[in-house]
């Protein structure tokens, strides 16, 4: 079994709107808690909280209400994620890279994740958890569901510019082949990741795949000419440093920020694309092994089996 994730946009109302960016703000709450905690544990030179045993206590310590309509298996979301992200850039740091650095950085808004049996999934609708305060929250998804309903282990409530998403995690069972045309172990096939096109495979028997990276060149200059474009025809009413914008300028800056996300959105789905060409033929071709990166260097290997 593997786990995908497919992520689907929310369809709601205003109310849902602003309670959906309740929670994330909540989250944001307890990242921000953690850190501070973590801050006096600093200056009076006491051992970190870092276990999220240890933060899952201190959560419980808080009790209930403390943290808007965020229930606890949301809030235990966020420290899972802080637990996660501190290990991984201590474990970077034994290891050598000097450059990793611990999360100590608040954010206004956080992913909240509930796993299965917390949430409830009825085609589009989705019941999101909140506090036993709370009225139930159900939001309406953009389209179905690429999984079955039985399948589906967890679902995550993120923000991405200024669009609310929900990214929905499944438990899909492994392709199965005919005999002789699954992937052979014995057929290897490697490939370079580029700038001008994104890959360049090579694989047995001289076939080889060459994925053109022209949408995605297309898509950076024609986001790079918008932006120069909006920015020169707002320069001279932009506020000057100090100075408290006006309602323009605020709309001007959501636009921004869509148009941001939007551009983000395009070049993730060509590279989703792009990935998907190269897997698509290393199965049709029969590879089993991939390997990803500089042959003349430590290539990454990766089993398509």
């Amino acid at each position: 079994m593997v786990h995908r994730t497919a992520r689907v946009a929310l369809r709601v109302t205003a109310g849902q709107r602003r309670r959906c960016f309740g929670l994330l703000r909540s989250a944001g709450d307890v990242w921000a808690c953690v850190l501070e905690v973590n801050g006096w544990r600093r200056r009076r030179r006491d051992a970190p909280l870092t276990s999220y045993q240890e933060l899952c206590r201190e959560l419980a310590v808080s009790g209930p209400g403390t943290f808007g309509e965020l229930d606890s298996t949301g809030a235990r979301s966020v420290l899972r994620r802080f637990s996660d992200a501190w290990f991984a850039a201590a474990k970077r740091r034994k290891d050598g890279d000097g450059s990793a650095r611990f999360p100590r950085r608040r954010r206004g808004l956080m992913p909240v994740r509930w796993h299965h049996g917390t949430f409830a999934l009825d085609g589009r609708r989705v019941r999101v958890p909140c506090a036993k305060s709370a009225p139930s929250l159900w939001v309406r998804l953009a389209r179905e569901v690429p999984y079955p309903v039985e399948q589906v282990r967890s679902v995550t409530l993120l923000c991405e510019g200024g669009r609310l998403f929900l990214d929905i995690t499944a438990e899909v069972p492994v392709a199965t082949y005919p005999a002789g045309e699954g992937p052979d172990p014995a057929r290897v096939a490697g490939v370079d990741v580029g700038i001008i096109h994104p890959y360049a495979v090579a694989g047995p028997e001289g076939a080889g795949l060459l994925v053109s990276g022209r949408a995605i060149r297309a898509e950076h200059r024609m986001h790079l000419a918008d932006s120069k474009a909006r920015r020169r025809a707002v320069a001279r009413r932009a506020p000057r440093p100090g100075q408290k914008g006006s309602r323009r300028w605020r709309q001007y800056r959501r636009r921004a920020r869509r148009v941001e996300g939007r551009h983000r959105r395009r070049v993730r789905q060509a590279q989703h694309e792009a990935a998907r060409q190269v897997v698509s033929w290393a199965v049709r071709q029969r590879v089993g092994v991939l390997h990803v990166g500089d042959p003349r260097g430590g290539a990454c290997q990766m089993n398509c089996g």
